[in-house]
This record gives C-alpha cells, structure tokens and sequence, in this order.
C-alpha cells in the first residue's frame, strides 16, 4: 500500500511542477491585446489597401527607430485638410488639430520589457509589416489575436512541437531560421540579440 502512495504522490509533485511550470511560463508571455477602442476609429482597410498608402508613411519611426511610432496629428492633418473633412472621425481628429493636442492612441502591441525589437533592423531586412502584424491592409480594426499560449506550453512540456503563437520569442525564432536557411539572410538568433 505504501508504494502505491509513494507513486501517487510523486505524480500529483509532477503534476504541479508542470503546471507552476506552464502557468509561471504563460504569466511572461507578451501582453497581446484584443481590439481595443481608439480614440479615433482608423480603419486601415481604407488607408492601405484603397489609397495604397505605405506603413511607414504614418509609422516613419520604424525605419529608423526600435519603435514604430504612432502617427501625429500633423501627420493625419497633412491629408485630412483637403480630404474627408466631412466624415465624422476626421472631425475627431480636426478636434485634436485645433486644441493642439496629441492623439491619445491606445497601444496594441506590448513585449515584454526585457526583450527589444527594433522594427528599424526588420525594415532595412525588407521585412513585410504583415508578417508581425498580419494582413493589416484588410482590417478595420487593428487588433493582435492573442495565442494559445497555455496550451502551448504544456504541449511543449510534453514532448510535442506546436505552432508558437504570433508575437512570442519561439515565433521569432521560427522566423529568424526560416529566413537563414531560404535567404541566406542573417538573422539573429543569439539571446543578446533581443534580450539585453
């Protein structure tokens, strides 16, 4: 009978050393959030995908910067002057234009403050938007789709080898090997690289 215990309780160990191992795991996975109310309601549908208007016309700190930046309210105004002027969002963003206020953008996507990305690296490699941020040019709505990180935890922890989920190191990495062994690219995959 003894046994028979010993064994049962070195399982239910296991069993919680697996999931404080999961759960500690997926507590220090990115903060992705879901669609969130903006203060003005961009659809970028219209933007990029009708106007053909590039990413980095509006994020011009992506080239040169970690960050991509948010578009200024100058930077909307330089269009919305001559056009849209009568559509109910415009008039939003004419409201900040005249009290000389900044656009209250609501972030989207949030790593970890131990990791860096410089969106400047992925740009000079000619790497799409959509390839981090999906087919932004069909959204109306921007949003990142949060992963199932839990379960891809355990799954690892068992032996399997899921998908990673969007915007996590393991995606990254995938990333990084991929375009190495296509392109003959050289994409970083020391720790330093991203973790500093």
């Amino acid at each position: 009978m003894s046994a028979k215990v010993g064994v049962g309780a070195l399982g239910a160990v296991l069993l919680a050393v697996l999931v404080f191992v999961a759960v500690s795991s997926w507590s220090r996975q990115p903060a992705v959030a879901r669609p969130s109310v903006q203060p003005i309601a961009f659809p970028h549908v219209v933007h990029v995908q009708t106007y053909k208007i590039d990413c980095q016309y509006c994020h011009s700190d992506a080239r040169r910067s970690e960050y991509a930046g948010l578009p200024s309210v100058e930077r909307c105004m330089g269009c919305h002057k001559i056009t849209g002027a009568q559509l109910p969002e415009v008039r939003k963003l004419a409201e900040y234009w005249a009290k000389k206020e900044p656009i209250p953008w609501v972030r989207v996507n949030k790593l970890p403050e131990f990791t860096y990305f410089p969106h400047k690296a992925h740009v000079r490699a000619n790497v799409k938007c959509q390839a981090c941020h999906g087919e932004v040019e069909k959204m109306t709505t921007f949003a990142a789709a949060p992963g199932p990180r839990l379960a891809n935890d355990l799954l690892n922890l068992a032996g399997f080898r899921p998908a990673p989920p969007p915007l996590t190191m393991g995606w990254c990495i995938d990333c990084h090997r991929e375009q190495n062994a296509r392109e003959q690219k050289k994409a970083p995959l020391d720790c330093v690289a991203c973790h500093h």
